[in-house]
């Protein structure tokens, strides 16, 4: 075949030498046949490339150990805040509003003066019982030496019995009188005292509900003055199922605690948008029956408020103890858990960093970290990075990591 290219060449190298003087097509079929006399001439490449497939290294992936402790197990509900004292200040005696003390929304202190309701005619009323009071205790002084007096005229025989008796009965009715009229003496003193409106306790007012110059008192609708919460302290109430309820019970050996014993549980509560469980107190109340009507159990806490975050209303993130206390607990970071229609399970790298795919059971919610009451051991490697670019089987470099991390 390389004969016939060379003896191809040279014939059609004269015809185009012959017909192509001087002109530009002579020059281009010069370059065509020095590209087939170079063609002509290339001798065949008989070296051959050898191609290696170059085998990927496993990925490395973040695993971890599970951790090992003790767990107090817990429950977790929804609940709300609700104020330990809420009282509608109202007048105890009619009257004209004279004065307001307070801003609407003031933190006040217990024995604050918040209202005066107008006093002339209260402590008029105190005079008046004052001045009976002294008027029975001149009687009774006046009887009182008059019995002495017919008592000494008896002895003489210049009187009767009947006018000494006369004046013991005197004596004995100004003493009664004289009670009568303390006793009038103490009411008076006592309207006058509701004629100024005090904090019960410390609290945060609400808005007044009267205006200065009306009538307050007279009748029911005119004896609302204003509202007063207390902050802190405050409650939080919550209800347990009473499947729950039962399993604490169970977990506690039926043992029904005394309330000495209740007031020591602790609670942990968390507003919606906190992370963790930043409050805490402890359990003030516990319903003594399940309501039937819901199937759930009341439970009530008490926490110390001192920066007034818990409002009254307001919905919480309740954990409680259920009574059981775990020792050498398997804990997994909850990131590492998936779901499928088998149920929760977790990649965990076994023998010849091979993933495996392994279903749990859960417990007790622990922070970021999930009990995992079995299918779990404590030499188990868990993936917890880069779960997307894993899948049962697949081997890879395990890279041990920290909890922390």
């Amino acid at each position: 075949m390389v004969i016939a290219m060379k003896q191809f060449s040279a014939s059609l190298a004269q015809n185009l030498a012959r017909g192509a003087h001087g002109s530009a097509r002579g020059a281009f079929a010069a370059l065509l046949f020095a590209g087939l006399t170079a063609t002509a001439n290339a001798e065949p490449r008989t070296d051959s490339v050898a191609t290696t497939v170059a085998q990927a290294e496993p990925p490395a992936i973040p695993v971890v150990l599970p951790k090992v402790e003790t767990v107090n197990e817990t429950l977790e509900a929804t609940g709300n805040a609700a104020a330990v004292n809420q009282v509608m200040l109202v007048a105890r005696v009619p009257g004209y509003l004279e004065k307001i003390h307070f801003e609407d929304g003031a933190i006040v202190k217990k024995g604050d003066l918040l209202f005066t309701i107008q006093q002339d005619q209260y402590k008029a009323q105190l005079q008046q019982a004052l001045g009976q009071l002294e008027a029975q205790k001149v009687m009774r002084e006046h009887a009182h030496l008059e019995v002495g007096r017919y008592t000494a005229l008896l002895r003489q025989h210049a009187t009767s019995q009947v006018e000494v008796d006369h004046w013991i009965y005197e004596e004995k009715t100004a003493e009664a009188n004289i009670m009568a009229a303390e006793a009038q003496v103490e009411i008076a003193r006592l309207n006058l005292s509701y004629t100024e409106v005090r904090a019960p306790f410390d609290g945060q007012m609400a808005k007044h509900l009267v205006d200065p110059g009306n009538m307050v008192g007279a009748d029911p609708q005119s004896a609302s003055l204003a509202q007063i919460t207390q902050l802190d302290p405050i409650y939080v109430v919550a209800n347990i199922s009473s499947q729950q309820a039962l399993q604490i019970r169970t977990n506690l050996d039926q043992r029904r605690l005394s309330l000495e014993e209740l007031h020591k549980i602790p609670i942990e509560v968390a507003l919606a948008d906190e992370t963790g469980f930043p409050h805490r107190g402890t359990i003030e109340y516990v319903a003594p029956a399940i309501d039937a009507t819901t199937g759930t159990l009341y439970v009530r806490g008490i926490l110390q408020n001192p920066t007034r975050t818990l409002l009254p209303g307001v919905f919480v993130n309740v954990r409680l103890p259920m009574g059981k206390v775990t020792k050498s607990a398997l804990l997994a970071p909850q990131r590492a858990l998936q779901e499928d229609q088998g149920g929760r399970y977790l990649f965990v790298v076994g023998a010849d960093d091979i993933v495996q795919k392994r279903y749990v059971q859960l417990g007790a919610l622990v922070g970021a970290l999930q009990v995992i009451s079995s299918g779990l051991d404590h030499n188990d490697q868990i993936v917890v990075g880069e779960l997307w670019r894993v899948s049962p089987g697949m081997k890879i470099t395990p890279k041990l990591t920290t909890l922390d991390k």
